[in-house]
C-alpha cells in the first residue's frame, strides 16, 4: 500500500480507545476514524438477532462514509457474534477482538484462569468453544459483568467510580482451589483496560490482567505492513452514531488519545 491507510476502529462505546492506542503506536502514519455506537450502548441489552442486524447496518454506513482500508472491531461482544458475517458481506479486512483464552492458559502457573467479559460475551458459544479448544489443563471461570463497561464510560466522562462497585463486579474472578489461586484474568471487554489501575486496587490478591489490544495491533501490522515513515498521520477523528456532541470532560479524555470529534452530520 503506497499511501497511508485509513483504519476504522469500531466499538459500542469508548472501550476501543484502548485498542486504538496500541494500533496507532505501530502505524502512526495512518488516518484513524474511531466510531462509537453510543446510540446503542451498552450492547448487553440487545438480543443476538437485533445486535447482529444493528452492527451490520451501522458498518455499511461507516464504510460508505469513511472508505477505510481496514476495520478493527474493538468489541468482544460484536466480534464473537457477527465478525464472520461482516467478513462475508464486505470486501475489506476485518480484525476482531476475541477473549485471549489461549495465551492466558498457556501462561498460567496455577491453572486457574478467569475470563471477565460482558454477560453477552461470556454466554456466547464462540467463547465456550475457545475454552474447549485452548484451555489445555486449565480450569476456566467465566464471569459476566453487567456494570463494568458502564463504569468505564462513566470514568471517561469525569464521574467518580466507586472502588467497591468494581470490587463487587470482579469478585467471582478470584477462585481458590486445592491450595492455589487464580493467577490470570482475561479482560474480554475493551472497556475494562480503562479501569486497569482500579481493577488492580480492587483485587483481593495480585493477578495478571491480559489486555488483548497489543495482539490486535500486531495483527493489523501483519495485514497492512509497516508504516511508510515514522511521521504521525492526520489528526484522528471520532464519530458518535448518536450524533450528540461530546461533553467537556469527555472531550478532554478523548483528546488524551489524540482525537477530535467529528461534528454531527459530517464525514
Amino acid at each position: 500500500m503506497s499511501e497511508a491507510p485509513t483504519i476504522l476502529v469500531f466499538d459500542s462505546g469508548l472501550g476501543g480507545l484502548t485498542v486504538f492506542r496500541e494500533v496507532a503506536a505501530l502505524r502512526p502514519d495512518a488516518r484513524y476514524v474511531y466510531a462509537a455506537d453510543d446510540a446503542a450502548f451498552p450492547y448487553g441489552g440487545w438480543t443476538e438477532g437485533e445486535l447482529s442486524d444493528r452492527v451490520i447496518s451501522v458498518m455499511d454506513d461507516l464504510i460508505g462514509r469513511f472508505e477505510p482500508n481496514l476495520i478493527v472491531i474493538a468489541c468482544n461482544t460484536a466480534s464473537t457474534l457477527v465478525l464472520a458475517e461482516l467478513r462475508r458481506r464486505f470486501s475489506l479486512p476485518f480484525v476482531g477482538t476475541v477473549p485471549a483464552i489461549k495465551p492466558a492458559c498457556a501462561a498460567s502457573s496455577t491453572k486457574l484462569v478467569s475470563v471477565l467479559g460482558t454477560e453477552a460475551t461470556v454466554a456466547r458459544e464462540y467463547t465456550k468453544a475457545l475454552i474447549r479448544d485452548f484451555a489445555q489443563s486449565c480450569d476456566v471461570t467465566l464471569v459476566g459483568s453487567g456494570r463494568l463497561a458502564v463504569l468505564a464510560e462513566a470514568q471517561l466522562h469525569g464521574e467518580t467510580v466507586d472502588i467497591e462497585a468494581i470490587a463487587a463486579e470482579i469478585a467471582p474472578c478470584f477462585v481458590e482451589k486445592n491450595g492455589v489461586r487464580t493467577d490470570i484474568v482475561v479482560l474480554a471487554c475493551t472497556h475494562y483496560p480503562l479501569l486497569l489501575e482500579r481493577l488492580r486496587a480492587a483485587s483481593p490478591w495480585p493477578v495478571t490482567f491480559i489486555d488483548p489490544a497489543p495482539a490486535i495491533a500486531r495483527r493489523v501490522l501483519e495485514l497492512l505492513g509497516p508504516p511508510r515513515d515514522a511521521m504521525r498521520g492526520p489528526s484522528a477523528c471520532i464519530h458518535f452514531t448518536s450524533g450528540k456532541e461530546a461533553p467537556g470532560p469527555l472531550l478532554s479524555a478523548i483528546a488524551g488519545f489524540g482525537f477530535h470529534p467529528i461534528p454531527a452530520g459530517a464525514a
